[in-house]
């Protein structure tokens, strides 16, 4: 169970994994000591995987981002999660319940990359069948 301070030292990680510890605990008005043992507790409980980039507006906004639904024969899934992990623009992947088994979130940089990455994806032995959804505009995201 989380402490209130540890969800809100998360979410100013989540604002900002960059910020300096001490700014931290400036924020959190807790000693620098212990913000940085919060989040070696965190980190060794699996509650902080890691960090990565996130992408600024400028660039996704020149990105052609879609959502793929995959419907996979089943005998070959744990093939297909392999190949579909071997393609860069296939940026998210989750396993779904439903008619379809993956939904694909795939960024190119073009619609002509695009389409090339989502026929690449159809010809995947194990693909039964796609049905693909161009974003059109992020409204929010968390």
């Amino acid at each position: 169970m989380l402490s209130e301070q540890e969800r809100k030292l998360l979410l100013l990680l989540r604002e900002n994994a960059r910020m300096s510890v001490s700014d931290l605990a400036r924020a959190l008005n807790l000693s620098r000591t212990t913000v940085q043992n919060r989040i070696t507790k965190l980190e060794e409980t699996g509650v902080i995987k890691g960090y990565s980039v996130e992408y600024g507006s400028d660039f996704l906004s020149d990105q052609v981002m879609a959502h793929v639904h995959i419907k996979v024969k089943q005998q070959l899934t744990t093939k297909t999660y392999i190949a579909l992990k071997q393609f860069s623009m296939v940026a998210e992947l989750y396993a779904i319940s439903g008619e379809y088994d993956l939904i694909a979130v795939v960024q190119a940089e073009s619609l002509s990359q695009l389409n090339q990455t989502l026929d690449n994806i159809g010809n995947l032995s194990g693909i039964e069948r796609t049905n693909s959804s161009v974003i059109l505009e992020t409204k929010f995201k968390r």
